[in-house]
């Protein structure tokens, strides 16, 4: 085995800027009032707003308080909800004939959302009586000129987008539709089309047939209740060659982690996996249900996919990782310290979404009991594109170059070959030379009776906290079994890592939880190695995505409780650790 290793405490070397390719980075899942549930949530931030809001703009929250990222971001899609798309925004229009009728019954009143901890039960069924097909385009048409009217090619892409909505048995199976092209259909494809995505994936290739360019990225897979990456059709026959060439060629993406917790893998499934356990939400969407974790995420979908792969010879679940927010309020901070809920006025502040306790005059204070203390502040969307524009970046997602953080600008890459430089690693050219002698990540590299040599640099975020830990995770098929495992391959502070093992020693960051002061002088500004997996074997159809894992740090809950000066709720997590991924490289 070969490990060619730098491990960086302080500073950044210079070969980060010899790249042919640059990081972008960006959010594909935000909500604003033209979303019926973001509406009845109290949030009036329209796809204008967003988009300016990515731009660094300051937008208001729901509850009345000012929200606002740290850097702008470089892309952005407004996907809101298909399904009677506008309604009560258009609805709220005080010229609108059924204005009064809906202030009246208190379709368009958010302000009781708090009490009864969801939107009014007549609002669907009003709303699907009453709005017309010629409203719903109006509202459509507003969404797409929006991101028209935003793009700055060069500077800030805008990507025009909606989110589908279907489930199944209580599991979900929404999908956020992304455009690649300024043409898009005069109406879209919603559950209420069809709860199949077999349908919404025909849908798809008939709107390829007329010139545009679309994907769908599933997400929230974890509450999908197994039913996300299942072995079988949505009419329980075998996956054949036709379903999984319709999926892989509709569904090139997966969003790995949102503020409903993180889909990679679950302890359940990953025993042996130390980081398996992070930012987990247990349940379905919406539910106090538990959601069955075999099918419902993403490493184990990559498994899934190596056996459909050897019974039909096209694999449905080759995609490439990518994170976003899933915010209703119009944008998101991504960013533990400061975390302003999902929900509008529902999680808007730490007493309503569980993290601090409720006072009331006469009574002990208590805990709501709401499962929105599993939420977290995740994430973003990594690509590494020629150039900020439209084309680029959404070709770059068709080629799955994507990589997912949960929150912080963490930049990490992969590429894998098998004529390597020994020096490439140290090199100023060693992103040309990776490309040229090899394969970045989402691609398929061909496989040979040598191990190939994977190079993965990952480089921290200056305002977040040092990397801990660099890892390569494995997964391939033994005599037609799911196998898995998680090797280290940089260490933060010049230790190595025990080869015995595959693990790190641990650099003994501490977190002070009465102020969320961490150890200063530990971890790494950047981790990089090219590793060669010692237990290759030519025979077993396999797949690599390399993790890089941050020192720890205060989750948002316990950020909460100090400013709030109370102890962190018992039962929940005190620290996070941060982290980032890259999209797979698969070896056939």
């Amino acid at each position: 085995m070969k490990i060619w290793l730098i491990c960086v405490a302080l500073g950044l070397t210079t070969y980060m800027h010899a790249i042919e390719r640059y990081a972008y980075f960006g959010d594909l899942h935000v909500h604003t009032r033209f979303s019926m549930d973001a509406f009845a949530f109290g949030t009036r931030a329209t796809p204008d707003d967003a988009y300016r809001f990515a731009r660094g703009a300051e937008i208001r929250h729901p509850e009345g308080y000012a929200v606002q990222l740290d850097q702008p971001l470089d892309f952005y899609a407004v996907t809101d909800h298909a399904e009677y798309l506008g309604g009560l925004t258009t609805l709220s229009n005080p010229n609108h004939p059924l204005y009064r009728t809906a202030t009246q019954l208190g379709i368009l009143d958010e302000s009781t959302v708090v009490e009864r901890g969801r939107s009014h039960p007549d609002a669907g069924s009003f709303v699907a009586e009453n709005i017309t097909q010629r409203e719903l385009r109006d509202a459509w048409r507003h969404v797409v000129d929006a991101a028209r009217r935003h793009y700055e090619p060069g500077e800030f892409t805008t990507f025009i987008g909606y989110e589908y909505t279907s489930f199944r048995d209580a599991g979900n199976l929404h999908r956020n539709v992304i455009f690649g092209s300024e043409q898009v259909p005069l109406d879209i494809f919603g559950r209420l089309e069809s709860f199949n995505p077999e349908d919404l994936w025909r849908w798809m290739d008939e709107q390829r047939g007329q010139g545009m360019r679309l994907l769908s990225i599933p997400h929230n897979s974890n509450g999908s209740d197994g039913w996300m990456f299942q072995d079988v059709k949505w009419d329980g026959t075998p996956i054949d060659t036709e379903y999984a060439s319709l999926r892989v060629r509709n569904e090139p993406l997966v969003e790995v982690t949102q503020v409903k917790g993180t889909s990679e893998t679950h302890p359940f499934l990953s025993p042996n996996d130390e980081w398996a356990d992070f930012e987990i939400f247990p349940y379905r969407v919406a539910s106090w249900l538990k959601s069955r974790p075999r099918g419902s995420y993403v490493r184990d979908a990559y498994l899934t996919g190596l056996q459909i792969e050897r019974r039909t010879g096209v694999n449905p679940y080759r995609f490439g990782m990518v994170g976003a927010s899933d915010t209703h309020n119009g944008g998101s901070r991504f960013d533990e310290r400061t975390y302003a809920g999902k929900v509008g006025m529902l999680d808007a502040v730490p007493e309503r979404r569980g993290s601090v306790p409720v006072r009331v005059e006469g009574t002990v204070p208590a805990y709501r009991q709401v499962y929105r203390t599993h939420y977290g502040a995740s994430g973003l969307t990594g690509v590494w594109a020629d150039e900020n524009t439209r084309e680029a970046i959404f070709t770059a997602f068709t080629r799955k170059e994507t990589f997912a953080t949960s929150g912080p600008r963490i930049r990490i890459r992969m590429f894998a070959g098998h004529d390597f430089p020994n020096d490439l690693i140290t090199r100023a050219d060693y992103a040309r030379v990776a490309y040229a002698r090899g394969i970045p990540q989402g691609g398929v590299l061909r496989r040979r009776r040598t191990a190939p040599e994977l190079l993965v640099v990952a480089v921290r975020d200056p305002n977040a906290a040092p990397l801990q830990r660099l890892q390569i995770v494995k997964g391939w098929l033994e005599n037609g079994s799911k196998r898995e495992r998680v090797y280290d391959v940089a260490c933060s502070d010049g230790d190595e890592v025990d080869l015995d093992t595959n693990r790190c020693p641990d650099n003994e960051v501490a977190v002070d939880i009465s102020t969320c002061e961490i150890s200063q002088n530990a971890g790494a500004a950047q981790l990089s190695a090219i590793w060669e997996d010692p237990d290759y074997d030519y025979a077993q159809p396999s797949f690599y995505y390399a993790r890089v894992v941050e020192n720890p740090t205060c989750r948002w809950s316990t950020w909460d409780a100090i400013r709030a000066g109370v102890t962190p709720r018992a039962g929940h997590p005190t620290t996070i650790q941060e982290r980032a991924w890259t999209s797979p490289i698969w070896i056939r």
